[in-house]
């Protein structure tokens, strides 16, 4: 029968354990520098593709955040083009030409019309050039039809942009048939059935004397 193993001495016993312990240390040290070297050659690739990067791209200038453009936009508000097309026709069919003016003009040179609560002065400075006109119209040359087309067009345009005076040229009626100025009269009735109208007057010489009038429209 043999005989059981006999323990190690305790000298010798502490010996084998400093042994272990070196060649664990030494693992360890080695396992390191395995690791360092592996990292070191991944930094070397890395910038060896940056460099490659670099030099097929050129200089690079970096974009900051300050220069950058929003590309939010406020909307535009909407334009009820249709609805100011339709009550400019409204306007137009509301203009009667049996209407008659002849009674409600001022009995002077000027043939001047103001609306009630319009005192005498308005008319006045009309007849003076004191308001300054903002948009004129001319007339010449178009019929009876196509000229109060074009009023209601031009008024309802001046209101909405808030003008205050405006000039209409209607010509003296020379070139009609007989001499009679047709619109001159025409648009004197057209003026006063809008409601925007307060006041008009023939327009100075030097701005088409008889043959134009400044109209005064509502503030």
């Amino acid at each position: 029968m043999k005989a059981p193993p006999q323990p190690l001495p305790p000298r010798l016993h502490s010996m084998l354990d400093l042994q272990a312990f070196k060649q664990a240390m030494q693992d360890a040290a080695r396992q390191t520098r395995l690791q360092e070297a592996a990292a070191r050659e991944r930094a070397a690739v890395a910038q060896r593709e940056r460099d490659l990067f670099a030099r097929s791209v050129g200089p690079v200038l970096p974009v900051y955040a300050a220069a950058r453009a929003s590309a939010s936009r406020p909307r535009a508000e909407p334009l009820p083009r249709q609805r100011a097309l339709d009550d400019a026709a409204v306007l137009r069919e509301a203009i009667s030409d049996e209407f008659d003016v002849e009674s409600l003009l001022d009995t002077d040179d000027a043939l001047s019309w103001r609306r009630d609560g319009i005192g005498h002065e308005v008319v006045r400075q009309l007849r003076r050039g004191v308001w300054v006109t903002q948009a004129h119209l001319d007339l010449h040359g178009l019929r009876r039809e196509a000229a109060r087309e074009r009023l209601g067009d031009f008024m309802h345009e001046a209101v909405r942009c808030g003008l205050r005076c405006v000039r209409i040229v209607h010509g003296k009626g020379l070139g009609s048939p007989g001499r009679t100025p047709v619109l001159k009269s025409k648009v004197k009735t057209w003026l006063v059935q809008n409601n925007d109208v307060i006041a008009f007057a023939h327009a100075r010489a030097s701005d088409g004397g008889h043959g134009a009038v400044v109209v005064l429209l509502r503030a």
